[in-house]
């Protein structure tokens, strides 16, 4: 077997920390032989879940000892700077050291983006570092990028965004060649405000990107584009309404269900058939958000992260790790 993918997991991060971190770290060991995890935060909590998970094996799970919590209202730099026996702080340090590879959150957004860029640090010719999260669509799924990093950007940074999601989709999700799209309220080139319109012509002038040009939001859901790029305002705004929509229309629908007695029957006969079409359509399927343009991994998954997403947010470092994204994007960034 070739060597593990050893993936630092904050185990107290998250509004149902620490169980449904353990539990997801422990099915992620499961799901693949490919991954070693420890497991960061108070020891004797983390040990009280995993006496309840069954059989694991135990030569590829270790325990971190980190006594300290960093709460989601913390303000995030003064956090890392004096938490140092935090979770987050001693997670992304095993990062940094080469301990591990990898390094997963539900912990707080905030204190994961400053340590991420404080401990791990950044590639020296990445100006901005976004978060990029993989959302649904009819032809299967989009990368988000930025979402939640960096509020206010400028051109040259949404054209270094581009360049990044394109690496990782291309050899973290196996598209060959994928289309990039710049969010705005038209497809016209000459529409947007200052930031979209300065930075069309810089895409379109990126010989190695395809870049396909603007992309409205209601065209997202379609999946005409592979990598979707816009400043972390409007990609937060896109990623809430998704998740949104998506639990109104499922509530929308079993409402209707059960509204009378043939409905109630109908939905017995279409439930099957139902229900598998609901999982192209469940976001915590991808696992979490990369933060791209670090000298190393650090994904962060939502706060409410079940046990699924927190597997799913472990296995998706295998292939960026085993596809050296990281120096990829390095390479492409430092070539110029």
């Amino acid at each position: 077997m070739s060597e593990l993918v050893r993936v630092a997991v904050d185990a107290m991060g998250g509004d149902n920390a620490p169980g449904e971190i353990v539990k997801g770290a422990v099915a992620a060991l499961a799901a693949s032989p490919e991954v070693a995890v420890t497991l960061v935060g108070q020891q004797e909590r983390i040990r009280e879940v995993l006496a309840g998970c069954g059989p694991y094996d135990e030569a590829r799970l270790n325990i971190e000892d980190a006594r300290e919590l960093i709460e989601m209202a913390e303000p995030p730099v003064n956090a890392i700077r004096t938490k140092k026996d935090s979770s987050i702080v001693r997670g992304l340090k095993l990062v940094k050291d080469d301990v591990c590879d990898a390094y997963v959150s539900a912990g707080s957004t905030g204190a994961n983006l400053a340590g991420g860029q404080i401990i791990v640090g950044r590639i020296k010719a990445v100006r901005r570092t976004p978060l990029a999260p993989m959302i649904p669509t009819e032809k299967g799924g989009s990368l988000l990028i930025d979402c939640g990093a960096n509020v206010d950007a400028r051109p040259d940074h949404l054209v270094m965004f581009a360049r990044m999601g394109a690496i990782y989709m291309e050899h973290v999700m196996g598209v060959k060649n994928p289309t990039v799209g710049l969010v705005n309220i038209g497809t016209e080139e000459e529409k947007g405000n200052a930031l979209t319109k300065e930075t069309y012509p810089l895409l379109q002038a990126e010989k190695d990107l395809n870049f396909v040009g603007n992309v409205e939001a209601r065209d997202i859901p379609a999946g005409g584009v592979d990598v979707l790029v816009c400043e972390a305002f409007t990609g937060n705004v896109i990623l809430k309404m998704y998740e949104g929509v998506a639990k109104s229309l499922l509530r929308i629908v079993k409402n209707g269900m059960m509204s009378s007695v043939r409905s109630k029957a109908g939905a017995l006969l279409v439930k099957p058939a139902l229900k598998e079409a609901l999982k192209e359509y469940d976001l915590s399927k991808y696992g979490g958000a990369p933060l791209l343009g670090l000298e190393g991994l650090v994904v962060k998954t939502h706060g409410s992260a079940t046990a699924t997403e927190v597997q799913n947010s472990i296995l998706q470092c295998v292939p960026f790790v085993r596809e050296r994204v990281t120096e990829r994007i390095r390479d492409a960034l430092t070539k110029e």
